[in-house]
């Protein structure tokens, strides 16, 4: 079974930069799609981004589009999501989760690390 666990977040500044990273344990990352969750403080876990296993077809939430980059490096068993133009709106705690499918759906996801808290100060 794989294990994963986030890291990179921290406190920034709207319009800063930040490079998510999600270390996967087991060799069977590399078989998994990769999913992006936030749950910001008072609301619902929201999907970001996904990414198939080899790569090939990503997925992303409108609130993503243009700013967020999802990626993977399977010879390093580890995700990454790129968060460029941050706004206070995507303060959040994020969570880095492993599925069969490319699905937006949490539902779809069997595995999830512990989250790493972002924070955009305006």
């Amino acid at each position: 079974q794989v294990q994963l666990v986030e890291s990179g977040g921290g406190l920034v500044q709207a319009g800063d930069s930040l490079r998510l990273s999600c270390a996967a344990s087991g060799r069977t990352f590399r078989f998994y799609t990769m999913g992006w969750f936030r749950r910001a403080p008072g609301k619902e876990r929201e999907f970001v981004a996904a990414i198939n296993w080899s790569g090939s077809d990503v997925v992303y939430a409108d609130s993503a589009k243009g700013r967020f980059t999802v990626s993977r490096d399977n010879a390093k068993n580890t995700g990454y999501l790129q968060m460029n133009s941050l706004k206070p709106e995507d303060t959040a705690v994020y969570y880095c989760a492993a599925g069969d499918h490319l699905l937006v759906s949490a539902n779809g996801y069997h595995t999830w690390g512990q989250g790493t808290q972002v924070t955009v100060s305006s």
